[in-house]
């Protein structure tokens, strides 16, 4: 699926115009690319401070969110490598803490990209290797890398070694690159794994526990999960947290939604089942409460974009856009309040499942708006408003943009009990938001 990247810097956007002309944004899977962009690079994924390695369907920035967030609060400078950005390039590529900075960022690619011109590297790969290149040159304690796609043939999966690799929660996505079961896609992402590196695990169902860990002892990794190495149970007002060093009791993250707690839980679990870096167990309880992580079922703040509402509608922004994401929306937005009549606007790219996202949100439903997703392929208004429709949903329709389908939910919010709307379905379609919002 082609990426787009826009900057208001001139230098950057040079780069931006340069990679975009190099690479139309194919996806084809393979890490020869990257090992030899990187080899002309001077191999900088060799030379980089201790690797948390994240991979998964759902969850894996979340889980990325808690780990820099916890590794920060025991006071260390961290690195962070994750995809795709909501409104700047920038937001890819945090060095030591700070998102890079402009005049980083152009040469940065520059060096990059005069070097890839006959390899055919793709997008992501470039930015891989940008990224990869920026860690290594500057101090810090730890890089949090996100997998891009998949994780055995993902650009990330380069690194020879890792302190800890980790796989969120799994589900149905991408199936043209990385098969169309479970158990098929669950071998992608464990392809993580490395040699004598712990890989740290969700619960999942037998067929799929099993997979993993046929790679896991494939790649010599030892294998941690959820209920046998560690465990959680979620209580009122605390996280649980137990394995054989001992216990944690852990404040709920302050991210919306009962699926956090899970991704919390993974993170604290790699964070101790990992080696190298020391961190108390009361900068993890500091990640629960600030980890933050944007469009992640985000309440926004008045703005802009939000005018055409009665100022009591509550508006959320979801980047979900697949069958797991609609059930984790669907169990999270009764605990905030929606009881039914939610206004969905919904934009999805041209390769994921509508119906499969929308059936677990379609009790909650009163109205669907249907948007295109900007600059991207993305399925037409009229076929996710159809697609609404066929379950039954009570009002469908359609709207050029996100503004004038917020404008339609205005007219509807005026008269209505229920004022809540959740934009979703794509995170491209969630960074337009909130830059419109600013």
């Amino acid at each position: 699926m082609p990426d787009h990247a826009r900057s208001t810097d001139s230098a950057v956007q040079a780069q931006l115009d340069r990679l975009w002309a190099l690479s139309p944004g194919a996806d084809v899977l393979g890490l020869g690319r990257i090992t030899q962009l990187l080899a002309r690079l001077g191999d900088p994924h060799r030379h980089l401070p201790p690797v948390f390695h994240v991979a998964g369907t759902n969850g894996k920035g979340s889980t990325c969110a808690f780990l820099r967030a916890a590794l920060e609060a025991a006071g260390y400078r961290v690195h962070a490598y994750t995809s795709p950005h909501l409104v700047r390039f920038n937001e890819r590529i945090r060095l030591a803490g700070t998102l890079i900075d402009d005049t980083a960022l152009a040469p940065l690619l520059a060096e990059v990209l005069d070097v890839a011109g006959d390899i055919g590297a793709s997008f992501f790969e470039v930015t891989t290797a940008a990224a990869f290149l920026a860690f290594a040159r500057t101090p810090a304690d730890a890089c949090v890398i996100e997998v891009g796609l998949g994780g055995r043939l993902d650009a990330t999966n380069v690194l020879p070694t890792a302190a800890v690799c980790g796989i969120a929660a799994l589900g149905m996505d991408h199936e043209a690159f990385l098969g169309d079961t479970l158990p098929l896609i669950a071998a992608e992402k464990a392809g993580i794994a490395k040699a004598g590196v712990p890989l740290v695990t969700m619960s999942y169902p037998p067929e799929i526990a099993a997979v993993i860990a046929q790679v896991a002892a494939a790649h010599h990794a030892p294998l941690l999960s959820q209920g046998q190495a560690w465990h959680r149970v979620v209580n009122t007002a605390t996280l649980d947290y137990r394995d054989v060093a001992g216990t944690l009791a852990l404040p709920l993250p302050a991210l919306h939604g009962p699926h956090q707690a899970d991704n919390l839980a993974l993170a604290t679990a790699m964070l101790r089942h990992q080696r190298v870096l020391a961190v108390p167990a009361a900068a993890m309880a500091d990640a629960a409460s600030h980890a933050f992580w944007p469009a992640r079922l985000q309440r926004l703040s008045p703005g802009p974009l939000l005018a055409p509402l009665p100022a009591s509608a509550r508006v959320w922004l979801d980047g979900g856009h697949n069958p797991s994401a609609g059930a984790a929306l669907a169990q999270a937005l009764p605990q905030l309040g929606v009881a039914g009549e939610l206004t969905l606007i919904l934009g999805m790219l041209a390769n994921k499942d509508p119906s499969g996202f929308l059936e677990p949100l379609a009790p909650l439903l009163g109205q669907v708006i249907a948007i295109p997703v900007p600059d991207h392929a993305c399925h037409a208004p009229a076929t996710l408003a159809d697609e609404a429709a066929k379950l039954r949903i009570r009002s469908t329709a359609t709207a050029e943009n996100v503004s004038a389908a917020l404008k339609k939910a205005g007219q509807a919010l005026q008269i209505a009990t229920q004022n809540d709307v959740l934009i979703a379905g794509s995170l491209y379609l969630a960074g337009d938001v909130l830059a419109h919002n600013q």
